[in-house]
């Protein structure tokens, strides 16, 4: 589904005429004027810049659709926010610490959810070496202890594990 919105919006840019440089100084000179028209044609205008930079984000852990979507935030705000100097510098580099923002974030998403099922996993191995060694459940102190965690990120790592758990039966 999230495909086929993407392909519609990719046939809907080609529809809209770009504006060049010379357009760009333009606008830029009404928008510091005051002018919504201005505006609105900057914003429509470099919807396909914008698109075209997001193409260098491809195949990086986002999905092209949010890409498109923090690009295209990123515009709307470098028009919101554009008071002086090259407009088009300053649009590229919004639209691009917009991108290198979401991939950074995304890798910090990526791996933090590998770290926590790296002790998901050691809190079940730990868990099966206590029962075989105690011959019963180990406690949740116990395994604290043996983990060198505290009481309470042992029951934190528990609490994941039920909720993935829920979210699988569901």
């Amino acid at each position: 589904m999230q495909g086929d919105v993407f392909e519609m919006y990719l046939e809907e840019i080609k529809a809209i005429r770009g504006c060049d440089r010379a357009e760009n100084e333009r606008l830029s000179g009404e928008l510091r004027d005051g002018s919504m028209a201005a505006k609105e044609r900057l914003i429509e205008g470099n919807l396909r810049t914008v698109l075209e930079m997001v193409q260098e984000y491809l195949n990086r852990g986002i999905q092209a659709g949010d890409l498109v979507q923090e690009a295209n935030m990123a515009l709307v705000l470098a028009v919101a926010e554009y008071e002086e100097g090259d407009f088009e510098a300053f649009l590229r580099e919004r639209v691009r610490n917009a991108l290198l923002a979401a991939v950074e974030e995304q890798s910090h998403v990526e791996k933090a959810a590998e770290e926590m099922l790296d002790r998901v996993n050691k809190l079940k191995d730990v868990s099966q070496e206590m029962a075989e060694e105690l011959g019963r459940e180990a406690s949740v102190e116990e395994l604290a202890e043996r983990m060198k965690l505290t009481v309470d990120e042992v029951k934190e790592i528990m609490k994941l594990t039920l909720d993935a758990m829920s979210v699988v039966g569901d």
